[in-house]
């Protein structure tokens, strides 16, 4: 029997949200609720952005750019480590004097 979702209100730029979540994401949900009124609160604190619904998107905007940079470091580190693998077991076989290659 699958339980009730919780029902979580947050608050975002003196805005009330009541927003259904799994039990165990209310922690999470907490936290990205408070990143987003921080961010959404610089962004309209400084004055170059006025009306929710513009301060809603370039928060957006900023926070899908952050994250595809993350993408793209993420991807080419795993690149990398893979290079770094084949080059070690490349090196481990040359030393066994193996004419097949390893097994992973």
């Amino acid at each position: 029997m699958s339980q009730d979702p919780a029902r979580v209100n947050v608050r975002i730029l003196d805005r009330d949200y009541m927003v259904a979540c799994p039990h165990d994401e209310r922690p999470a949900l907490l936290d990205a609720a408070e990143y987003l009124n921080t961010r959404m609160r610089e962004v309209r604190d400084s004055g170059k952005v006025v009306g929710l619904d513009r301060v809603a998107v370039m928060v957006a905007l900023n926070m899908a750019n952050e994250l595809l940079q993350l993408r793209t470091r993420g991807n080419r580190a795993t690149v990398e480590a893979g290079d770094k693998v084949r080059a070690l077991r490349e090196r481990v076989e040359s030393a066994l004097g193996h004419t097949q290659p390893l097994e992973l």
